[in-house]
């Protein structure tokens, strides 16, 4: 069942009255008209929708901790950053139906009475941001958004603002800084951004994906939503990226929980001729290999916990078993490396070290040394202010642990044997 991608479209975005025709904006009428802000968060806490964005916190959780004392004005900001290797679900959702994150914005901002609404998006992303820009303008022209919206005596502004391009600025503390016009770099709370968050008021941050899901919600009610997943503790669909070596790349809306096999053969169209599936990183450059003994597991936060990994955003990076897994797991290295904001001392120094010496055993100069120092090194990195650090020695890690066969390989062949 289509429920975020019911609008797409091959070759341009829905537009304001295509959205208006599937249900678009009754939502809103719903929250401003029906609900109390207190019934719009036990909503979203009734329908399990947990943040697509890789952490699976409960939204309804997230908006009751902005108290009602809270100093104004209040902030909602969208995270459109996206900048996790392998993760490109949230553009694709911006070029298919905007407006369910722009309602799904504005449903939020009334839940915590937040009157300022803040994309911010990556750099890179800059047809998404016109996009953005453009479809704020007819929400507000339609009356959805500005001064007292629908009568209701709410009132809220949405601005897109273009990130600096760096990974970090994905985090949630970094990105608040990053609005303000100050360095990247994480902070430890407390107090949480939902206390004090852009320019000391409270602050609250979702996904783009997570935004989108929040109209539908409220039109259709929990036990709806919940409904739509393949496993009984997940709610809601998922949006699917995969990469690599099948046949149909791309981005799939999904039950939440669907099997990783079923995603692969079914969705993505298979291996291609004369590969054999490897292994994958089930959510983004930032999470553990899941080896073939994997293959079948559910794609929910509560499956990928049980097993020891993490769904993260979903977003699966397929490997076949003519790549070289200490190559690959260089190659993300590198990327991590460069985009550490030089903060805290593990981060900055351990992952140039770390590259350093996946480097040497790449190019046939490691030695036997060499792995336990890059279990130790693993276990030091989760010593950070941010998970930057954590998700990209992820990979190091489950390599050490499902295929150390292949790093052996390399040391005692004094090259890389899969070249």
């Amino acid at each position: 069942m289509q429920i975020l991608f019911q609008n797409r479209q091959p070759d341009r975005i829905a537009s304001l009255e295509e959205y208006r025709n599937s249900g678009g904006y009754e939502a809103l009428t719903l929250a401003l008209k029906k609900y109390t802000r207190a019934e719009v968060q036990q909503l979203a806490l009734d329908a399990v929708l947990l943040g697509r964005g890789g952490a699976g916190f409960p939204a309804g959780r997230k908006w009751m901790t902005v108290a009602e004392s809270a100093p104004f004005p209040r902030y909602m900001v969208c995270n459109a950053d996206e900048m996790e290797p392998g993760t490109f679900k949230d553009r694709v959702l911006i070029h298919t139906d905007p407006h369910q994150i722009i309602e799904g914005m504005i449903i939020v901002g009334y839940s915590v009475l937040a009157e300022k609404g803040i994309v911010f998006i990556r750099t890179s992303y800059e047809n998404a941001a016109r996009i953005m820009e453009q479809e704020i303008v007819r929400a507000k022209e339609a009356g959805f958004l500005g001064k007292n919206i629908l009568g209701s005596g709410f009132s809220m502004e949405i601005a897109v603002h273009r990130s600096a391009g760096r990974y970090i600025c994905g985090e949630n503390t970094a990105q608040m800084r990053a609005i303000e016009g100050k360095r990247a770099n994480p902070t430890q709370p407390p107090p949480y951004a939902t206390e004090k968050g852009i320019w000391g008021l409270p602050t609250v941050t979702h996904n783009v994906e997570t935004l989108a899901c929040i109209p539908h919600i409220l039109r259709h009610g929990p036990e709806w939503f919940k409904s739509l997943a393949a496993t009984p503790t997940a709610a809601g669909t998922k949006l699917y990226c995969v990469s690599g070596r099948v046949n149909r790349p791309g981005c799939f809306e999904l039950p939440m929980g669907t099997r990783l096999s079923e995603i692969i053969e079914d969705h993505a169209g298979g291996m291609q001729e004369g590969y054999q599936f490897k292994a994958c990183l089930p959510g983004g450059a930032s999470t553990r290999f899941l080896p073939k003994s994997f293959y079948d597991i559910e794609m929910d936060f509560d499956a990928m916990k049980q097993a020891g990994h993490r769904l993260g955003t979903g977003s699966i990076i397929v490997f076949d078993h003519k790549t070289c897994l200490v190559a690959a797991t260089l190659n993300m290295i590198e990327f991590f490396a460069r985009e550490s904001c030089g903060w805290c001392t593990p981060c900055r120094e351990g992952l140039p070290y770390i590259r350093e010496i996946l480097s040497r055993i790449e190019s046939g100069e490691g030695c036997n040394d060499d792995i336990p120092q890059l279990r130790r090194m693993c276990r030091y990195l989760c010593n950070t202010y941010c998970a930057l650090a954590p998700g990209a020695v992820s990979p190091v890690e489950s390599l050490l642990t499902y295929f150390e066969d292949d790093v052996q390989e390399h040391i005692r062949q004094r090259k890389c044997p899969f070249k």
